[in-house]
């Protein structure tokens, strides 16, 4: 994945980081902050209901259901992670 795209298009079983939340029509992107969903944070799609809608992501060990419309809202880019030497290849770092 290279640039920014929407949360909801990211695919079940990939980390990104989230550049930015949009603000949405009713507050949505704001009630999405205070959940932790803020610039900087790793999320993890976790799975996907079987129509799609909605997601579960993990959001700073926590497990976050969000529709599709919200999930548009959260702009997001490729996390990568590279293992530490202090770990012992066990630790991971962001890029």
């Amino acid at each position: 994945m290279t640039g920014s795209r929407r949360l909801c298009d990211v695919a079940v079983g990939a980390a990104v980081v989230v550049r930015s939340v949009a603000p949405g029509e009713a507050g949505q992107g704001r009630r999405l902050e205070d959940l932790g969903v803020i610039a900087g944070t790793i999320v993890r799609v976790e799975r996907r209901a079987p129509m799609g809608d909605p997601t579960i992501y993990e959001v700073r060990n926590a497990r976050l259901a969000m529709r599709k419309a919200d999930a548009a809202l959260v702009q997001v880019e490729a996390w990568l992670e590279v293992p530490t030497a202090e770990a012992g290849g066990g630790g991971h770092v962001a890029l």
